[in-house]
């Protein structure tokens, strides 16, 4: 009995190590960010590869994520108005969403940056498998330079700080 649980411990150990590790993520920091084109609501195409030379944030959340839901105001207060009118580009991707959930969405919300739907999870699985909020800031040349999963005002602040240092 003692070995089984011993067995179970350790399991539960790596696994844990493992998700806070890897969270899901299929890239990585120093990566060149997964090339892809999605609509978004204002009707514009939000093409990743013309952005070189601009630092750009990839949003991925949904309508029913806790944490989701308190980001993005934030991201909405604090964020987009800092860098909306810098050499800075963001698109908020809405994980399992279609167009129309999106803008009954944000009809309630009233969030004034970029948000797309990505229905069938075609974007988000050039990045991760699981797991919401999550974050990408892509530097001037094309690389992811920060991922973070989950949400946390401290978390905020350091996305803040990581795209002034790469302005």
């Amino acid at each position: 009995m003692k070995k089984i649980f011993i067995t179970l411990l350790a399991i539960v150990a790596t696994t844990t190590l493992f998700a806070q590790d890897h969270q899901g993520s299929l890239v990585k920091t120093g990566d060149q960010v997964p090339n892809f084109s999605i609509p978004t609501l204002d009707g514009k195409e939000f093409v990743i590869s013309d952005l070189k030379g601009k630092v750009v944030l990839v949003n991925f959340f949904a309508t029913w994520c806790g944490p989701c839901m308190k980001e993005l105001p934030e991201v909405e207060s604090q964020l987009w108005p800092k860098f909306k009118n810098e050499n800075f580009a963001m698109v908020s991707i809405g994980r399992e969403h279609t167009k129309e959930q999106l803008e009954a969405f944000n009809g309630k919300k009233g969030l004034t940056f970029p948000i797309a739907p990505d229905p069938k999870r075609e974007v988000y699985a050039k990045f991760a498998s699981q797991y919401i909020p999550r974050n990408f800031i892509v530097d001037k040349t094309g690389k992811i330079v920060w991922q973070g999963v989950g949400f946390s005002l401290e978390e905020l602040d350091h996305m803040i700080k990581v795209i002034q240092e790469n302005l």
